[in-house]
């Protein structure tokens, strides 16, 4: 009857392990570390680094616990902080020839110590990791970061200007001058006819511009255009977003785990880094700016006598270096800028090859078309400067005129550096100016401080349960214990698979979790005190319990569940944070309220197939009723 089959056993037995081998990396801590990241856009890290870092530190008489590659850095785990530092003044003296212009960023950061033997111990492809700790329990630096918007409108209205323009010069309507008055353009005409045709065309063009009729002081007459409010907000919008991707391409050079970057407000962007030790260096990173230039490459004899180091460069050209790390010979005429690429995304050509699509605004593609058009079979240099120093990203060859603002770039690239290239073309930049407001630095002492006090809070409230239960219901309060220790144990596992990341918040859900998972305990409970008490022999008491408190407690989680999902939808930062604790934390206590204690108590009772009392602490009755003689409980009135 209380009988589970041996596949029900086998599968608790193995949440059982996975549960423990999960969660076990959250115990070892942390250790100090130097992290070795790109630089520069245009250096790309790989695993060839760690042998060059393992070196430096053999060198300079330091003995880390490992070098290894992650993700675009390389991780050297040492033993104290004072080594810590040691490591990092050799490796930033030996891979940076050039402190003013650093080829590699060497930054303080933290690891796990979770030792190696439990990687073996890993489930498919998810191999085990400690969780992620926010800001107020890692430590670490939060900017809040303000996005000048009127900087991007006006970038906006040059960009309009420009569009305006290249419009009526293609339908070939003259005019008298065109300029930008703050956020508005200004179209100049001589006569009222001309006006006319130029409005038309612009209202078909630009469906986002409102046009007015206006007159000028000396006689002209005037067309005066100003972005809708609605075109206002996207471009305001567009600009945040941009500068949010842009942070997040920045921050992963810092090597940061779960780095929280989320817009606050109309025009403000909170960046949070956990476990970051160099406050300089992130805000050196974030504060990057990279521009992008288009020129044209000289092919003369003279600048291929220039790029060997046999004659100085010839007049009108710089030298600069290649990605592939050969020199380049490059005239100075600036052909476009970053500002005119609107977007840039990998893809293929007609021939099957990786390469990169460009889209140019206007301005761009007019003057993209004019310079191909005259420099068919040359080639065109596309630079990325960063902190003056520019290098070649790219430089193909211009097969044809090419109209339309879309451009291609094909061909000696894998489809790996035809995405890298695209990335470094289309987040090289901010597309509107931040400053940093506001700044605040949390460190890692008052973040363990925090983690003692929220370890302790779980600790303690668990320890005030288990002792009510085991008073209140003797061995099914024990078994019940075991169920809640069962559930703490698979919900860490689970946040800790999926690497999210615990603040203060998670703790608070966890411990909200632990009150809400018992409750299930005592619906059963209670639901098998009501069977013994109605005269139902023990072994169907404890199969009706179950089956019959399984109902309620599946309608009190899904409505509990439909609150935390509104949260995790709806809410952000702490709250979304709350929100995942407490719905993960919800699906792990049904599973160990129900499945888990059942194991246990068809392990100790079910075998009894004589069972005259459980152990379930005082089964109350109405007075003149008989109580029946299948608990070990004292008759009470």
């Amino acid at each position: 009857m209380n009988r589970y089959p041996l596949w029900k056993y086998l599968l608790l037995a193995f949440a059982l392990a996975v549960g423990l081998v999960y969660t076990l990396p959250n115990f070892f801590g942390e250790a100090p570390a130097v992290q070795v990241s790109s630089g520069k856009a245009t250096l790309k890290i790989d695993a060839s680094l760690v042998g060059r870092v393992e070196q430096v530190l053999q060198s300079a008489n330091i003995k880390p616990d490992f070098v290894q590659f992650e993700g675009n850095s390389v991780k050297a785990r040492l033993a104290d902080t004072d080594t810590q530092l040691r490591a990092k003044d050799a490796l930033s003296k030996a891979l940076n020839a050039d402190p003013a212009d650093p080829s590699y960023i060497v930054a303080l950061n933290l690891v796990s110590r979770t030792p190696q033997w439990l990687s073996y111990a890993r489930l498919a492809l998810v191999e085990p990791k400690p969780m992620y700790l926010g800001l107020d329990l890692r430590g670490g630096v939060h900017f809040l970061m303000q996005v000048d918007m009127k900087a991007a409108l006006t970038k906006k209205a040059d960009s309009l200007t420009g569009d305006v323009r290249t419009t009526l010069r293609d339908k070939n309507i003259r005019h008298a001058g065109i300029s930008r008055e703050g956020n508005s353009v200004e179209v100049r005409f001589r006569d009222a006819d001309t006006r006319t045709s130029a409005l038309t065309v612009l209202n078909d063009t630009q469906p986002d511009v409102v046009w007015a009729e206006n007159s000028a002081t000396n006689g002209d007459l005037l067309i005066t255009g100003a972005l809708k409010p609605e075109a206002m907000r996207k471009v305001q919008e567009a600009a945040l977003k941009q500068n949010i991707t842009t942070l997040h391409n920045r921050v992963n050079e810092l090597g940061v785990a779960e780095p929280v970057i989320q817009q606050q407000g109309l025009d403000r962007v909170v960046v949070q880094l956990p476990g970051v030790q160099d406050t300089a260096k992130a805000k050196d990173i974030i504060g990057r700016t990279a521009t992008l230039e288009v020129r044209l490459v000289d092919d003369s004899a003279e600048a291929a006598a220039a790029a060997a180091g046999a004659s100085p460069v010839p007049f009108g050209t710089e030298r600069y270096v290649e990605r592939g790390g050969g020199p380049l010979i490059v005239k100075r005429q600036v052909i476009l800028t970053g500002e005119n690429l609107t977007d840039a995304q990998a893809g293929f050509a007609d021939d099957q090859q990786p390469a990169v699509h460009l889209t140019l605004d206007a301005k761009g593609a007019r003057i993209f078309r004019d310079v191909t058009r005259e420099n068919v079979n040359k080639r065109m240099a596309i630079l990325l400067f960063e902190k003056g120093k520019g290098e070649v990203v790219t430089a193909p060859v211009i097969r044809a005129e090419i109209g339309g603002g879309r451009v291609q770039i094909s061909g000696r690239m894998t489809t790996q550096e035809a995405n890298d290239t695209a990335l470094l073309l289309r987040a090289g930049s901010l597309a509107a100016p931040m400053e940093i407001i506001e700044e605040r630095t949390i460190g890692p002492s008052l973040g363990a401080d925090n983690i003692a006090k929220g370890f302790a809070s779980v600790t303690y409230g668990f320890a005030a349960i288990a002792v009510f239960m085991c008073l209140y219901y003797l061995l099914f309060g024990v078994f019940s214990t075991l169920a809640l220790a069962f559930n703490l144990l698979m919900l860490i596992a689970v946040l800790s698979m999926m690497q999210a990341t615990l603040s203060l918040p998670g703790i608070a859900a966890i411990a909200l979790a632990l009150g809400m998972a018992i409750d299930s305990n005592v619906l059963i409970n209670e639901r098998v005190r009501e069977e013994l008490r109605a005269g139902v022999s023990a072994q169907k008491a404890i199969e009706a319990g179950y089956e019959r408190a399984w109902a309620t407690i599946l309608d009190s989680n899904i409505t509990t569940l439909i609150a935390g999902l509104a949260l995790l939808a709806f809410g952000s930062g702490p709250i979304r944070g709350f929100a995942v604790v407490h719905c993960l934390g919800i699906l792990t206590s049904m599973f160990s309220a129900v499945m888990f204690s059942r194991g246990l108590v068809n392990l100790w009772y079910g075998r009894q197939k004589k069972l005259k009392a459980v152990s379930i602490g005082q089964v109350w009755r109405p007075q003149g009723t008989a109580l029946p003689a299948t608990t070990d409980t004292a008759d009470q009135a």
